[in-house]
């Protein structure tokens, strides 16, 4: 068990917040295959304080979504502070995090997200009033610096701990690599001994053996998965099935992928309109599809999903003509599904 603050996480997995991606419907199914603790999708602390009725339907928990924290973004010290408290009130997340890892240029060109990190002295402005501002734990996520000329995260979780998080998250990337190259799972390690709070370790986990291995390498508290496990949310029970000492389960089979897509968009419908979940549900249902040999026709067919019907009939027809075997199935009759991760796809 994991405490940030008052706060207790009985895992060690973190669904990491990615803009247009961890939604309520995919937090959700994520929550269900084992994820521990989970973020809302970044919210824009201006838009909070102006009250953005769409911003504020980001913030939004599932039912017994909790431990969970609201993230909030910005760089003006009063602004953050008035949208965490705004963000506590709604969304009663247990953990306000402050998102200074962001490398998305509309992002950064605005001073926000992982712009920050090349001011500490803001930044330690912004942390220190978010803390002041709210009752519950105050955590931050970064990034390894920069660029690789300017690689501080280790001086700036100090400063992160001094001025009242609770917890840092580090991406063991620079600004400037994007998510191209490798974490450097060395950096996230040089944190961890610098500071006393909880160190959540954030890169290249797409699988349970990555995860067991960046906590080992880095010897954070907890490991956080973005990119792993989109399509993927049993990477969750994966990881938490491999912590715990039991044998990793069988992979799910093409109907059950079909069927968690399918609950996934139905969750996400209850909460914004059928053409935005529709919209999502292209990528999201490719991605479930991944590494699934022949899907190449469904992926196209999913591309120009416009409604529930086509959801519904997609699916039908993927479990008539893919269905029956697992990813295991395939990998005894030598069929490959590795994906250019190099790692197995649970499709």
């Amino acid at each position: 068990m994991v405490e940030i603050g008052n706060v207790k996480i009985n895992g060690i997995s973190v669904l990491a917040p990615m803009a247009g991606v961890t939604d309520i419907g995919f937090r959700t199914v994520c929550r269900e295959c084992g994820a521990a603790y989970t973020y809302t999708e970044m919210v824009s602390a201006k838009a909070l304080v102006y009250q953005d009725k769409k911003t504020v339907t980001l913030l939004e928990l599932g039912q017994d979504e909790h431990p969970a924290a609201a993230q909030i973004f910005g760089s003006e010290p009063e602004v953050m502070a008035k949208a965490a408290v705004k963000a506590a009130e709604l969304s009663k997340a247990d953990i306000i995090d402050i998102n200074m890892g962001c490398p998305m240029g509309k992002v950064v060109k605005n001073g926000d997200g992982s712009a920050l990190m090349k001011d500490i002295e803001l930044s330690a402005r912004i942390i220190s009033s978010v803390s002041s501002a709210v009752n519950v734990p105050v955590t931050v996520k970064i990034r390894k610096g920069w660029d690789k000329g300017n690689v501080n995260a280790v001086e700036f979780a100090r400063m992160a701990e001094e001025s009242g998080a609770k917890a840092i998250a580090v991406h063991g990337r620079t600004r400037a690599q994007l998510y191209s190259g490798n974490a450097d799972w060395n950096i996230i390690a040089a944190v961890k001994k610098a500071v006393s709070i909880p160190v959540i370790a954030n890169g290249d986990v797409f699988s349970a053996h990555d995860a067991m291995r960046m906590l080992k390498w880095t010897g954070a508290d907890l490991v956080m998965v973005g990119r792993g496990c989109m399509g993927n949310p049993w990477l969750f029970r994966d990881i938490e099935a491999l912590a715990a000492g039991k044998e990793l389960p069988p992979e799910p089979s093409v109907e059950e992928k079909c069927d968690m897509a399918v609950r996934q968009f139905e969750i996400a419908a209850r909460h914004k309109r059928e053409k935005s979940v529709c919209l999502e549900a292209r990528k999201h249902y490719a991605w479930y599809l991944s590494g699934v040999p022949y899907s190449g026709y469904f992926k196209r067919r999913i591309s120009k999903i416009e409604n529930f019907e086509d959801i519904y009939a997609i699916t039908r027809e993927i479990k008539q003509s893919l269905g029956g075997e697992t990813v295991d199935q395939r990998r005894r009759t030598g069929i490959d599904t590795q994906d250019h991760c190099g790692r197995y796809n649970a499709f």
